[in-house]
């Protein structure tokens, strides 16, 4: 197959065997021009290898089944692995037995440290490595993770390593507002990848010509006249402020804005490291009124209106002192006042009655469209759903979320079908999170809108690219003078300063190029060895039986930390049988995916009065042990130097023994090939 002569002028230096970024624009071809790098390196290249990697589960089918698999089989097997199929528990016989592996990332870093034989891989087992979106080689993602192990490999000189081929539409200026900053950010990018950039130069309006922009329109509406029912949530979080009297050098921002939410999330945390149950609890449900002022701004009066009413129904029944009874009491008194002032449809929300006018403007009975509304909530599609104006137009709308176990979340077949449909034209509008920013190829999409949504310029870009049809539009609603608008506009300019921090970085002589590129690898090193020697020296500040585990609720003492055991270096779980007595089971949870050693159990939720704080989940390991599998978050943790309240288990100040099955079941007197059906 062929390739326009931009796609050939980018993938030239990649034919040679060079390390190489391709940045094109969304929609240009990059995973073609990738494609065709692939072909021509397993035809020239003995025992070739390929393997591409993607950061969304969605992108494995899509790149299998439209991209490589088309154009490669069947003289080669190209096999897609995700953690939908069996393969990726076998990944290093799958790698063996294939020519071209697409994966996620996370498969690839899994084998890579998993040293069972089926199981493992080598990056010197690849000899073509693609990286989709590859502008997320940074920090602490899984794709830097893979490729400090490259880079490492290649300082000290061992060999054979993988040609590295990365794709992305914009490589950002990550966070920088200078030039030279933004340089600094690609040329890291460029190191952490042990690759030059290239984008087109020779054919810049055969590229223009192929991949049109969007037309971008600031949608405008007007400020609410007047605002009773946003106005009384303030009255009752001023009431909170003055029931947990601060002292004056605690000031909480602004009511309604994420500046808020920092400082009652930190707010909560303080209270609970002094012991103070005041100013946690006050703290956790200011911000549920937080949120729902952010809703309110956002979505209809009643979404706001629900979001408390849910929350509080939850509370009912929990009250453990003085604090929650006054919480709870607070909202249920003002609670009649408020559903008045949200059915009051004369305060209504402008925004979205804008909204309405840019889906109408595109839809129609007898319009062929294709849209993506990025704002993703449950809210937002039933005001679509239930809109006859909307329903009118002929919209049919559907929601597309990250995979994962939330709540708010999708599995990975359910993810599938919803692109499916879209694709196919039973459904023309996804309301999405930014899941669908990158990577998502709907040739049909010809509208675009973001709605309340402040991101930087690499997903704008991302986003606008959706927008593939000729003459789309893309469509930024908000309010006059919003942060919304400030950003967009931010986002051009700090676009425009990564495209000439790109051409600055291609401007460099090579041997330029290579000397920044080598140090910035040694100083990468050099942090990051430095980073793991501070990571170990924290693990072992405290000794695990000095450590106990606190229920963030009710402060009660549940847990040693001599308790807690490494299970399958993913699951932290208490071995302790005597920890059964301090909490209840709850429903059963349901994750629609097959897992080698274990399966989900029931929640399990603090059993002290009426406490209730969940705590995590039991799961079944190896049929035969039943385990509570906590997550940190819920409970503080009670120090020889005071109390602390980590985010995540890696945050810990002490050294978690990993869990052993055969100890388990000989100190339990459990036969371990017994399967026990323990949930029932």
């Amino acid at each position: 197959f062929g390739l326009y002569p931009y796609q050939q002028e980018v993938v030239e230096r990649a034919l040679r065997g060079e390390n190489i970024i391709i940045c094109l624009p969304t929609g240009a071809g990059k995973t073609r021009a990738a494609v065709y790098v692939a072909k021509r390196h397993l035809e020239t290249t003995a025992n070739a290898k390929v393997v591409v990697l993607v950061n969304k589960v969605h992108l494995v089918d899509q790149h299998h089944s439209k991209e490589f698999q088309p154009h490669l089989s069947p003289v080669y097997r190209v096999v897609p692995v995700s953690g939908d199929n069996e393969e990726k528990d076998f990944f290093g016989r799958v790698l063996k037995d294939s020519d071209v592996v697409i994966c996620t990332a996370q498969i690839l870093y899994n084998a890579m440290i998993n040293k069972e034989d089926a199981k493992h891989a080598e990056l010197s087992d690849i000899t073509l490595l693609i990286i989709d979106e590859c502008h997320h080689t940074n920090k602490e993602a899984v794709y830097n993770q893979i490729m400090s192990c490259y880079v490492e490999k290649k300082q000290n000189g061992e060999q054979p390593l993988p040609q590295v081929l990365g794709l992305t539409a914009s490589l950002g200026t990550g966070g920088a507002r200078t030039l030279q900053d933004a340089v600094e950010h690609v040329l890291q990018i460029c190191a952490n990848l042990d690759s030059g950039v290239v984008s087109t130069k020779r054919y810049v309006p055969e590229l223009e010509e192929k991949v049109p922009r969007p037309v971008k329109t600031f949608d405008i509406a007007e400020e609410r006249p007047k605002d009773p029912f946003g106005n009384h949530l303030k009255s009752m979080m001023q009431m909170i402020h003055d029931f947990m009297d601060l002292p004056d050098p605690i000031k909480l921002r602004e009511c309604g804005t994420q500046e808020y939410e920092t400082d009652v999330v930190l707010l909560e945390r303080d209270g609970v490291k002094e012991g103070n149950r005041v100013w946690a609890q006050c703290a956790l449900h200011l911000r549920q009124y937080n949120d729902a002022l952010l809703i309110h701004d956002t979505l209809r009066m009643t979404d706001a209106f629900r979001s408390l009413e849910d929350f509080y129904r939850s509370k009912v029944g929990t009250e453990i002192d003085g604090t929650d009874f006054f919480l709870v009491a607070l909202f249920y008194e003002n609670r009649a006042e408020l559903k008045m002032l949200a059915a009051d449809s004369r305060y209504e929300n402008p925004k979205m009655s804008q909204l309405e006018r840019v889906l109408l403007n595109q839809f129609g009975p007898d319009v062929e469209s294709r849209g993506i509304l990025f704002k993703s909530t449950h809210c937002l599609h039933d005001w679509v759903s239930t809109s006859t104006a909307l329903k009118g137009a002929g919209i049919k709308a559907a929601i597309l979320t990250g995979a994962g176990n939330g709540i708010d979340h999708m599995s990975h077949p359910e993810q599938k079908d919803t692109i499916r449909s879209f694709r196919q034209g039973r459904l023309n509008l996804l309301i999405s999170t930014s899941v669908a920013e990158e990577g998502l190829d709907i040739p049909e999409c010809n509208l675009v809108v973001r709605y309340g949504l402040l991101t930087n310029e690499i997903a704008q870009i991302q986003a606008s690219g959706r927008a593939r049809a000729r003459n789309s539009q893309y469509s930024v609603v908000a309010q006059r003078h919003s942060r919304e608008v400030r950003r967009e506009s931010l986002n051009e300019h700090l676009e425009e300063l990564g495209e000439q921090a790109v051409a600055k970085v291609q401007d460099m002589t090579p041997p330029e190029f290579a000397a920044r590129i080598k140090e910035m690898q040694t100083e990468s090193i050099r942090n990051r060895r430095a980073a793991e020697s501070k990571k170990a020296k924290r693990r072992s500040q405290h000794t695990a039986a000095r450590v106990q585990l606190l229920c963030r609720n009710c402060f009660r003492q549940v847990a040693s930390g001599s308790d807690i055991r490494l299970v399958d270096n993913t699951h932290y779980v208490n071995i302790n049988p005597d920890f059964k007595r301090f909490y209840k089971t709850g429903e059963r949870v349901i994750i629609n995916r097959r897992f080698e050693d274990w399966e989900p159990g029931r929640t399990i939720s603090c059993s002290n009065g009426s406490c209730n704080k969940k705590w995590g989940a039991e799961i079944k390991y190896k049929k035969v042990a039943l385990l509570p599998n906590l997550s940190i978050e819920n409970f503080a943790l009670e120090t020889p130097e005071g109390r602390m309240t980590p985010r995540k288990w890696k945050d810990i100040t002490f050294t978690v023994d990993n869990f052993s099955f055969e100890e388990y079941c000989r100190d339990l007197d459990l036969d371990p090939d017994l399967d026990l059906d323990l949930f029932d």
